[in-house]
């Protein structure tokens, strides 16, 4: 074929037109460039264009801060433009998250295929890999781990993709269905009414309801492992369908996931349930109570040793001590805002009257804010009418064929007339109490009222864990009510004594976190202009301190912002520990009041802190930072005299004596055996010191010196050996840990961004 001159040019222009006319995608990267492709391109195209390497490494992608598949068209995913895209890659920590939750997809697959018939529930990452709760009717047990992750391993090796499409929610409930997935056809009919449209992805034969994102294809998984399985329940709700929930872990790369899997086994070492029973720390009874520690005398030693400690520093800061009972008026947490904000989390109130917890019950039922329970049909409310009648509940002007809003209407008349009381959530309504007792002046500001007080939660029976989750539990609490003027100082203060108290015990080792207000939230109590002006200054004061700051926003108490010390322990793990809070809310909601200067009142402001956070906490996690083994200044025997023979007991006898009398914790091992034997019992009870006396000691008055961990320092005189051990109590010295990992075992708890 031929054409002339002006035929080319027609073409050539056409070309170009046709060029022009492409439809393109703009993308701002990290850096700030902006490269163009077209508008199907995904991220993994923006890799590619970028470098084949890169393209090779993209596991996903974040579009602002949402995390996204790299396989998906961009404009499918943002309307807005430039996109921002950041990929994302094997050495990102963001990354893992998503290899985990596609693991957890390849784990489901296989258990399908090695136990058919099995039902799939949800199946989210956690803070260092993964669970799915599986209807299955064979239990699953550790001897079936091997052949799962055989079949995983074989799924893997085929690196198929995984395929997301979406449709009509009624089209998902069908689908499930089909699939004989009722849990999932469930939890589409009833759970995800506000979706209309859902996604699901699919690999090879498996299908699953997921909103993603996921890697490009199970190829990706370079090293996994099935951890661990336990019983669960449906939804979490302990009367639905019992679960069996198999957890696993993922990682990029073997070695990475070996450090994991070894930490993994130092902790269950340290854990400190195990080490509380063998130490003989606490314990906890059936017959008293899930949840509610016992502590047993070396526990108590432990306890005691730290509140003491704290307790005269607060003295020297100017703090007073107060007690409050542990019950308090529900009238009084109404106005605090604590009830019913964690009514689901505190235990039911106590009513005077016998009728009074049937006629909460009835109103709840009523509330058509509560989702927990339904209104009473009509023959049902008549049952509640009678039984609350025979317990005198005066029902003759009870509107029965009335409105809800009537109905309610005379029972919170009749339940404000009764005596209603709460197990204490919180210390802070008594410490405001204990404020307005008195008249205040500026010049009596600031006031700091401190106390050990005992709250009380009703955490969920499978939430409980030793120490550490609890029903019952002690906070080293204090309140500070303050001028504005004083804020600033006050604040700078209280976060020195958090720090001051955190390296007594060595935990230097942490982070912290500013937690703010969610502006789109309206579980938050008072001004927008009061939370701003709580919030701008807690940024000053650590700015000013030097604190580097990490910003989470939706994570502030309902009253205020607060500033958490997140500590990092020997393996890694992060505790949220010690707590500061500002609150200009309280004060105003119990209307807190001091005369100023002009003789006019003004309303204060108010700090919560509690360096310790819990002391049932607090000393579980350090149960596990020290293996049991604390520092001379914590144990509660620092020290053990070891007679060589029952002729040297009595000088044994004055030794104790004389420690004792320096205020050290002593005992002396009394029993005829064998003095290695001795030796190596106080080892294994992890008794910092050991002090060996015999004849020649008794007639020099001397003792010879062994430590636990650099064994015998030679013979000395009694007297030196009581001033060296006192001076390393008094100056809480930090002998041994564990070696600090580098690994951060951060317990996320579940993500479930990636779940329905």
């Amino acid at each position: 074929m031929c054409c002339d001159e002006g035929g080319v040019s027609q073409y050539r222009f056409s070309i170009l037109i046709a060029v022009k006319k492409t439809p393109m995608v703009q993308v701002r990267l990290p850096d700030g460039n902006i490269v163009e492709h077209s508008d199907t391109a995904t991220a993994m195209d923006v890799a590619a264009g970028i470098s084949g390497g890169l393209a090779r490494s993209t596991v996903a992608a974040c579009i602002g801060d949402t995390i996204v598949d790299a396989t998906r068209p961009l404009t499918d995913l943002t309307a807005e433009s430039p996109v921002p895209l950041r990929l994302l890659t094997e050495r990102d920590q963001e990354a893992l998250g998503v290899l985990r939750h596609s693991c957890a997809h390849v784990m489901a697959r296989a258990v399908m295929r090695l136990f058919p018939g099995t039902g799939l529930a949800f199946g989210p990452t956690t803070g260092h890999g993964f669970y799915y709760d599986f209807d299955l009717e064979t239990p699953i047990s550790e001897e079936d781990f091997p052949r799962i992750e055989a079949e995983m391993q074989k799924i893997i090796d085929q690196a198929e993709p995984f395929e997301r499409f979406e449709t009509s929610r009624e089209e998902a409930v069908q689908l499930c269905a089909d699939l004989n997935q009722e849990l999932k056809a469930e939890h589409i009919a009833t759970g995800l009414a506000e979706h209309s449209t859902l996604s699901f992805y699919r690999q090879g034969e498996f299908l699953d309801l997921c909103r993603g994102p996921h890697i490009p294809h199970a190829g990706r998984i370079k090293a996994f492992r099935i951890t661990s399985v336990a019983g669960s329940h449906w939804k979490g709700d302990a009367a639905g369908r019992r679960l069996q929930r198999v957890y696993g872990t993922a990682w990029f790369d073997g070695k990475a996931m070996k450090a994991y899997l070894e930490q993994l086994e130092e902790a269950k070492k340290r854990d400190h349930r195990v080490l509380g029973k063998r130490l003989g720390l606490f314990t906890i009874a059936p017959e008293v109570g899930q949840g509610l520690c016992l502590w047993l005398p070396k526990g108590a030693t432990i306890r005691a040793t730290l509140e003491d400690f704290i307790r005269g520093e607060l003295v020297r800061r100017g703090y007073d001590p107060v007690y409050s009972p542990h019950i308090g008026r529900v009238e009084m947490y109404e106005t605090s805002g604590h009830f019913p904000y964690y009514r689901d989390s505190q235990f039911a109130p106590i009513f005077g009257h016998s009728a009074g917890q049937l006629v909460d019950y009835w109103i709840r039922c009523l509330d058509p804010e509560d989702d927990a329970l339904q209104p009473p049909s009509g023959e049902d409310e008549q049952r509640l009418l009678d039984a609350a009648c025979v317990m005198g509940f005066p029902g003759e002007d009870f509107p029965l064929q009335g409105s809800v809003d009537d109905k309610r209407t005379v029972l919170r008349a009749w339940e404000k007339q009764q005596e209603r009381f709460l197990l204490k959530p919180m210390n802070c309504p008594h410490h405001v109490q204990m404020y307005k007792a008195l008249p205040r002046s500026y010049r009596d500001l600031p006031v700091r009222l401190a106390e050990f007080g005992t709250v009380y939660r009703h955490e969920q029976s499978g939430e409980l864990n030793g120490m550490l989750r609890v029903r019952g539990l002690t906070q080293d609490d204090a309140h500070l009510f303050c001028t504005p003027e004083q804020v600033e100082q006050e604040f700078k203060e209280t976060l020195g004594l958090v720090r001051f108290v955190l390296q007594a015990v060595g935990l230097e080792d942490y982070r912290v976190q500013l937690s703010t207000r969610d502006p789109a939230s309206d579980k938050y109590v008072g001004s927008e202009e009061l939370w701003q002006n709580a919030q701008d200054t807690l940024r000053r004061v650590l700015t000013e301190e030097g604190l580097k700051f990490e910003e989470c926003e939706g994570e502030a108490a309902f009253y205020g912002p607060k500033t958490d010390f997140m500590v990092r322990d020997c393996l890694g793990r992060e505790w949220q520990l010690g707590t500061v809070q500002l609150d200009y809310n309280l004060p105003e909601r119990f209307r807190l009041e001091y005369t100023g200067a002009d003789n006019k009142p003004h309303r204060p402001v108010m700090i919560h802190r509690a360096p310790f956070g819990s002391m049932e906490r607090f000393v579980g996690m350090l149960i596990e930072h020290f293996a049991g083994a604390f520092p001379l200044w914590l144990a509660p025997e620092q020290v053990r005299v070891l007679p060589l023979s029952e002729k040297s007991e009595d000088y044994a006898k004055q030794v104790a004596a004389d420690l004792r009398m320096a205020g050290f914790r002593v005992t002396t091992d009394l029993k005829s055996a064998r003095m290695q034997a001795k030796i190596r019992e106080a080892q294994m009870d992890l008794i910092p010191y050991m002090l060996v006396v015999g004849p020649r000691e008794a007639e020099t008055g001397a003792v010879a010196v062994r430590c636990r961990i650099d064994g015998d320092q030679g013979v000395m005189p009694l007297q030196q050996a009581i001033e060296r051990l006192s001076a390393e109590r008094d100056q809480h010295v930090i002998r041994q840990v564990a070696e600090r990992s580098e690994l951060t075992l951060t317990d996320a708890g579940d993500d479930e961004r990636n779940e329905y």
